[in-house]
């Protein structure tokens, strides 16, 4: 077949080099793309990936350009993006974000139940005078020392930053688990100084409002960084890097959205936790923000994924996938 086909394939080759076509030549274009077409079909079914078929692949990106021309407007892509490709890729690691949710909880709750249990670790920490102005005033304090814009501002670009780097650097298996780690001991340490001195309620009340939707999303970048690395420990059927760059071009999509909903924490943290308002009402809020991104993760995820999609490029953005057994 490939002796019989490779004059055809010169010729689209030769056409979709061209910069204007005759309409005799347009449909000998059109004719000659669709059995290209069928003929790099047939070579992926029944052999795989071959240096024939990369050759015809190429032939047919360069014919596709020329029938498609300008790449589609950006502003259309934005729809697809937001509906079927970020929630589908939130949606993929659900289980993954639970796991690293009960580790980080756990964990925290150790180190703060630990960290009471030794005096000695506790004066470690600073003097008596210290601890106790922390817990008696610095803590409440702090999240009305700047202007509401500024401290929303501050909270959401370093939280950002901190999901950015978990993703960007989840490959290396260790950056996630470091942060992970780091935060969580971070917190269980203030919780056991708020409760040594008998203000563990004022923690959690000041906590929960922003904290619900912030700590979720750095539980999201956190078990998206680790899929990554296990797509390269465990890439199946795939290469490793096939399996790297589809679980790295799914998943860093979800660093888009992070950097939304942690914009929609630091709101929250800038302009609701300070308010004298009733605890209720503010975790209320807090719980609200949270239910939404949990909607979007959830519900418009398991649409878009029935739909068959991945949080990946379509095959003609990313180019055409080897086709492997099993």
């Amino acid at each position: 077949m490939i002796d019989e086909r490779r004059s055809e394939w010169d010729r689209l080759d030769e056409l979709a080099r061209r910069r204007r076509l005759t309409g005799a030549e347009t449909d000998e274009f059109v004719h000659l793309y669709r059995a290209a077409s069928a003929d790099l079909a047939d070579i992926k079914t029944s052999v795989g990936r071959t240096p024939t078929g990369d050759y015809v692949s190429n032939i047919l990106a360069r014919a596709r350009l020329k029938i498609t021309g300008a790449p589609e407007n950006v502003m259309r892509q934005v729809p697809r993006f937001f509906a079927r490709q970020l929630p589908a890729a939130l949606f993929r690691i659900r289980w993954d974000v639970l796991i690293v949710a009960l580790a980080f909880v756990g964990i925290t709750a150790l180190v703060g139940w630990w960290a009471q249990q030794d005096p000695a670790y506790m004066a470690s920490l600073g003097d008596e005078a210290q601890l106790e102005q922390y817990a008696e005033e610095d803590f409440v304090a702090y999240y009305s020392e700047h202007a509401e814009g500024v401290f929303a501002g501050m909270v959401w670009t370093n939280n950002a930053w901190i999901a950015a780097q978990c993703i960007m650097f989840g490959i290396t298996g260790i950056w996630p688990v470091y942060v992970l780690m780091q935060n969580a001991v971070g917190l269980g340490t203030s919780a056991a100084v708020m409760n040594w001195f008998g203000h563990g309620d004022d923690f959690l009340l000041f906590i929960l409002p922003h904290g619900l939707l912030e700590m979720t999303c750095i539980f999201v970048a956190g078990a998206a960084g680790l899929r990554i690395f296990w797509a390269w420990i465990a890439p199946g059927a795939r290469s490793r890097g096939a399996a790297l760059a589809a679980e790295g071009r799914a998943l860093a999509t979800v660093v888009i959205g992070l950097i939304i909903f942690l914009g929609l924490s630091g709101l929250v943290e800038g302009f609701v936790t300070r308010q004298d308002w009733p605890h209720a009402i503010k975790i209320g809020i807090g719980a609200a923000a949270l239910g939404v991104f949990l909607a979007y993760m959830l519900v418009v995820g398991r649409r878009a994924a029935a739909a068959g999609e991945t949080g990946d490029l379509t095959e003609y953005e990313a180019g055409t996938q080897r086709l492997v057994a099993g």
